[in-house]
Order: structure tokens, then C-alpha cells, then sequence
């Protein structure tokens, strides 16, 4: 049958890592190391510097770091760092500020990805106004 090794190894979470480092590694990496392992849009983004919003994020999110507490932004540009990692965020989607929790996937992205600005279009029965054409429903 199966050997306890092998039996052990199915149940076993998977560990977290990006690019090949572990999470604990990567908080320990200073920002120019941590920007090395990035994507080439990403490192571009970050080695021009962060603007005064982003600034101003980052800073609201370590005064609040460990807390249960809600940051809202408007900095759908701001890229996610290990530091951010277990913050509450609400992004705003161009309506509402919708609520982001920060995990460990979402380093690398940025925060406009996870909060969509468009609704989901359904459609429905043709109704007051519509074309000629359109206003026909066959009762089959």
C-alpha cells in the first residue's frame, strides 16, 4: 500500500512561498531585495519611488498594524508589500469603498485588481422603450 511518508505528505497544507522564498524570508528582505523578485512592471512602479497617496497608505497601515481596523483608500495603484500582509483595506471601486483583507497570495498585485469597478450587466425582458423588433417574445 502506501508508506506513513507518502500517506503524511497528502494531508499536509501547502506551505506559502513567491518565487521560491518563504514568507518569513521575504519579511525579513529589505525593499530593494523584495522588489528584485517582482515582475517588470512592478519594479519599474516601485524603483520610481511612491507618490504622496501611497506614502500616506503605507504609513495608516503600519500605525494600525496588529489592530482590527479599516483603512480606506483611494489608491487602486498601490502595489501590496509583506508588510501590508493581514491589513483590512477598502479600495474604492469608483461607487463604494469595498473591503480587502490583505493575505499572502495577493503580494506582488495590485490593489485595484481585487476590487472590480464594474457592475456584472443581466439583462432581462425587453421593456418600456425598447425597439419594435425587440418588444416580440414568442410564447414558446
Amino acid at each position: 500500500m502506501f508508506a506513513t511518508s507518502s500517506i503524511k505528505g497528502l494531508f499536509m497544507a501547502k506551505k506559502f512561498t513567491f518565487r521560491g522564498k518563504s514568507f518569513e524570508e521575504i519579511e525579513a528582505m529589505s525593499l530593494d531585495d523584495f522588489i528584485n523578485l517582482l515582475t517588470a512592471r512592478q519594479k519599474r512602479t516601485l524603483r520610481r519611488g511612491f507618490t504622496d497617496k501611497q506614502k500616506k497608505l503605507l504609513e495608516k497601515v503600519r500605525k494600525v498594524k496588529g489592530q482590527d481596523r479599516f483603512i480606506r483608500t483611494k489608491c487602486r495603484n498601490m502595489i501590496v508589500l509583506p508588510e501590508m500582509v493581514g491589513a483590512k483595506i477598502g479600495v474604492y471601486s469608483g461607487f463604494e469603498y469595498k473591503q480587502v483583507i490583505i493575505t499572502q497570495e495577493m503580494i506582488g498585485h495590485y490593489l485595484g485588481e481585487f476590487v472590480l469597478t464594474r457592475k456584472r450587466v443581466q439583462h432581462s425582458a425587453p421593456g418600456f422603450g425598447a425597439t419594435r423588433s425587440s418588444k416580440f417574445v414568442p410564447l414558446k
